[in-house]
């Protein structure tokens, strides 16, 4: 790993502290209550089964926390949430992540012929093309790291990955920060690369 992404990945992660620091504790037992709804799209224990709307279950609680609040203020669109989360507290937020961060997630399958492709660029990443492996934030067996925010995407569905690293490519997402890491590194990724990229982290665990 470069110099680069070492200081970010220490940036970032001095970061996650002062924001664990300052947000209130969640309570999983009441957590679990406020998530009917939630549960619609994302299934009653986070294990969503349609593939464009991600799963919950066994992501960290400070991603989540965070992604529920960029939600909630207007900084990530997700158009099916749209005031759904108006009416939480920050309290109500946090007992949603903690509740679904104490879930056991489900794992996919890969697809085997992108499976391949999409595991060398996970661990290796595209280095003459300024692409970092993917195991530098979200760790070998895609568990991310949760104390920094990092999201957990193994056994994520490929739809949804693919989404996601798109609207990064293409600008329509931006709460990656002010560093941009997401921006910048999915900038350099084609389609192909998404591709295959997708359907390995749907099988990895």
């Amino acid at each position: 790993m470069n110099a680069f992404f070492s200081s970010l990945l220490l940036i970032l992660s001095l970061n996650g502290v002062v924001q664990a620091a300052e947000s209130p504790v969640g309570d999983p037992v009441a957590g679990q209550a406020k998530t009917a709804v939630c549960g619609a799209c994302h299934g009653p224990d986070g294990n969503s089964l349609v593939p464009i709307f991600p799963k919950l279950a066994g992501q960290g609680e400070r991603y989540l926390l965070k992604q529920m609040h960029d939600i909630k203020d207007g900084k990530r669109v997700v158009m099916e949430m749209t005031g759904l989360l108006n009416p939480l507290t920050d309290q109500d937020l946090a007992d949603i992540a903690a509740y679904y961060a104490g879930q056991k997630g489900s794992v996919g399958a890969a697809d085997p012929n992108l499976v391949a492709g999409g595991e060398a660029l996970f661990r290796g990443g595209k280095l003459d093309q300024g692409i970092p492996a993917c195991t530098g934030c979200h760790s070998p067996n895609g568990a991310g790291l949760a104390a920094a925010g990092f999201p957990h995407v193994g056994g994520q569905h490929a739809d949804y990955i693919k989404k996601q690293l798109t609207a990064f490519r293409e600008g329509e997402r931006t709460n990656d920060g002010d560093t941009l890491v997401m921006r910048t590194i999915a900038a350099k990724l084609s389609n192909s690369d998404i591709d295959a990229l997708a359907a390995y982290i749907q099988g990895l665990h």
